[in-house]
């Protein structure tokens, strides 16, 4: 029997979180070289919505995830909420962030659906339901009582 205690799911959905930056910064740079284009295409939206939208969708991940990971064995729910809860913290930062920088509504409004359909707008859900159903497994495993891999020194060697 393993004498320690199972991890919460804080810890799952922290590094699930960190992964998310990762791959989201990694998916915007890389698609932004192939396709040819910015990110955030309109000058005048400034130079902190980009981040905030990242970081709002870190953030509903991170929350989601801490929740949703005590009871892990709803995988399909899991990575579906995760989507959907991404893109939708995207951009609803994308509309309020436009909104403050500009001063008009309904062309925030514009911006931020625009931003939602467009390639980096669908990665942010895409990625949310990738690194979600990495974190569903491996919680799904702990909760199965799989233990981490143990280096060498670490090992009983009586079987």
């Amino acid at each position: 029997m393993d004498d320690q205690p199972r991890r919460p799911a804080w810890v799952v959905a922290a590094f699930a979180a960190a992964l998310y930056l990762a791959l989201v910064v990694f998916a915007y740079g890389f698609v932004s070289l192939l396709t040819d284009a910015e990110v955030i295409p309109r000058a005048d939206a400034g130079l902190l919505v980009g981040p905030a939208i990242v970081g709002a969708a870190v953030v509903a991940l991170l929350l989601h995830l801490a929740r949703a990971l005590r009871s892990p064995h709803r995988t399909l729910r899991i990575v579906l909420l995760a989507a959907v809860w991404t893109w939708v913290a995207a951009v609803v930062v994308a509309v309020v962030g436009y909104a403050l920088a500009t001063g008009t509504a309904l062309s925030a409004l514009l911006f931020g659906l625009g931003f939602g359909v467009s390639w980096f707008g669908l990665l942010i859900p895409a990625l949310a339901a990738l690194v979600a159903w990495f974190a569903a497994s491996v919680a799904r495993a702990q909760v199965g009582g799989a233990q981490r891999p143990r280096w060498p020194w670490e090992r009983d060697d009586e079987v």
